[in-house]
């Protein structure tokens, strides 16, 4: 059971609502503040034998917003009966919601200074603030680069710093380099911030997931399992944040299907509004991933740009992408990457999506109005 309090609630009325819980056996309670675009909110959660436990008592308690019976196993990522209130969370000055749209275009794999400043410099020539740099590398094959790991985290951060990027997203794939991560940023005086990434071969990493859960410093982007379900993948969400941490963007990869080819995975983009209207997680796509090669249309766009459109039009407001300045150079997957000189093409073609996907939304809440108006 979920109570949510209006944003203006006094303390009294959470205690009011703790004394109400107390009355049933076997039910225990814990509180919840969740960060919206325009107010924050305060939820108290009844969990366990709740069954039998009356909605009436809370529901006529002064301050209370609403009482709904969880049938969802997504309690604390799940959207519930929140309507049309818009949720996110903001980090290092960069707004993560339905409203925000960012682009993190970096490397795949982290491997020289002088490619990742370049990278950065390009991004910085465009005002993008967000990039990717992998530094952990989980492979098929052990003997496929596993990338710098904790060695390069200083020049990357002052690199960051440099050109005033703002958050890397970096994958880690055991608990220990959520400290190095710290570690390096402490060293280097924190002149960025960190996204936690969970890679696809953790998505059901359960005890990796519970630590990233509990630290409270960097927020997360988890990437959807390419080879479990979708619910399965929203649980490893709400592992996440029943462990203290509720700031995740949930990310869309692909899944593994011959169904695919000869892309490199399916694509799973047409499930964008199911996250979004099942949970209150930003969402995320990760094209490269999902096509796996520079491929282009009769046109001349590449594949990658064309499924890009289709998770943007779709409502995603993140894009996790791999450039990189010389990829027959990259060390992994450079022939996903696409160049620095596409950059451009890239980032207003999103704008344009974007733009059109704004279009389409005002256009279906007039025609929604013009029909309430007839009625």
């Amino acid at each position: 059971m979920v109570i949510t309090l209006d944003p203006d609630a006094p303390e009294e009325t959470i205690e009011a609502v703790l004394r109400e819980a107390a009355k049933y056996p076997r039910v225990q309670t814990k509180k919840y503040v969740f960060k919206g675009a325009t107010q924050t909110l305060i939820e108290i959660h009844l969990v366990g034998d709740t069954v039998r436990v009356p909605t009436e008592p809370f529901e006529d308690l002064p301050g209370v917003r609403s009482v709904v019976r969880v049938s969802s196993r997504y309690r604390l990522i799940g959207r519930h009966d929140r309507g049309q209130q818009r949720f996110g969370f903001e980090y290092n000055g960069v707004r993560f919601d339905d409203e925000h749209v960012n682009v993190f275009a970096g490397l795949c794999a982290v491997d020289t200074p002088q490619h990742v400043e370049l990278m950065m410099r390009a991004l910085a020539e465009h005002g993008v603030v967000t990039t990717r740099m992998g530094a952990y590398k989980p492979r098929t094959s052990p003997y496929d680069f596993q990338g710098l790991g904790a060695e390069c985290l200083p020049w990357v951060f002052e690199l960051a710093g440099k050109y005033g990027i703002r958050v890397i997203a970096m994958e880690v794939t055991d608990a220990r380099h959520i400290d190095e991560i710290r570690q390096a940023l402490d060293q280097t005086g924190w002149p960025t911030g960190v996204m936690l990434q969970v890679g696809t071969r953790n998505a059901q990493n359960f005890e990796l997931l519970k630590a990233i859960g509990r630290q409270q410093e960097f927020p997360v982007l988890y990437k959807r399992g390419m080879g479990i379900t979708l619910e399965e993948s929203l649980n490893a969400c709400e592992y996440i944040a029943a462990e203290g941490n509720p700031r995740i963007v949930f990310c869309l990869r692909g899944v593994k299907s011959n169904l695919g080819d000869p892309h490199r995975n399916l694509v799973d983009f047409a499930h964008v509004p199911v996250v979004r209207r099942q949970t209150k997680l930003p969402v995320c796509i990760d094209p490269s991933h999902s096509v796996g090669r520079r491929y282009a249309g009769p046109e001349g766009i590449l594949d990658i740009i064309h499924v890009t459109g289709q998770g943007l039009i779709a409502g995603a407001t993140n894009v996790l992408v791999d450039f990189h300045p010389c990829p027959e150079k990259a060390l992994c997957d450079g022939p996903q990457a696409m160049t620095l000189d596409q950059l451009p093409f890239f980032l207003e073609y999103v704008r344009r999506v974007r733009n059109t996907w704004q279009e389409v939304v005002a256009l279906h809440r007039e025609q929604l109005a013009a029909r309430a108006s007839h009625a």
